[in-house]
């Protein structure tokens, strides 16, 4: 790719916590942050690899603390590992109040997401390279939870008889 055209290892979302967006103790709820989260992460994932993409799995998300309505929410997503199909991506959800400077992390996971073509199948992604010091320590921890995600998948099926 030419240098005009170079893949982005990662993206931005940021708005404001609306009113329809919270549960009845006014706090946004978590199925609305694990939305936002699935949304930035599904445009990392097609934005590194040029192709539609599906979840594989959500692993460790964090609630932190809650986000309230009018609060400023930043949703970072990057890819830290990439395995022959699938894109290891780091999420941290951020809120603030808009007129102030304190910005508070209220979020955190890891999200897995494979690349497919038309029929569905799984398609190769471009290898991401760990360059600094912050993403070969998330690579290494992306890493582990693909392992845990592993095992626990092996527990299911081995344990539980569950496939």
């Amino acid at each position: 790719m030419g240098k005009n055209h170079e893949r982005s290892s990662q993206t931005e979302f940021r708005f404001l916590a609306e009113p329809t967006d919270v549960n009845f103790g006014g706090k946004v709820h978590g199925g609305m942050v694990m939305k936002w989260i699935d949304q930035a992460s599904y445009a990392c994932a097609a934005q590194w690899s040029k192709r539609y993409c599906v979840t594989v799995s959500a692993n460790a998300i964090r609630f932190i603390r809650p986000i309230l309505v009018g609060q400023q929410v930043t949703i970072s997503a990057r890819i830290v590992h990439t395995g022959r199909t699938s894109m290891h991506i780091y999420v941290v959800v951020r809120a603030s109040d808009p007129k102030e400077d304190a910005v508070v992390i209220t979020n955190r996971c890891f999200i897995t997401f494979m690349a497919i073509d038309e029929a569905g199948y799984p398609v190769e992604v471009p290898k991401f390279e760990a360059s600094s010091d912050d993403d070969k320590k998330l690579e290494k921890v992306a890493i582990h939870a693909k392992d845990f995600a592993k095992k626990l998948d092996n527990d299911f099926e081995e344990i539980l008889g569950w496939k």
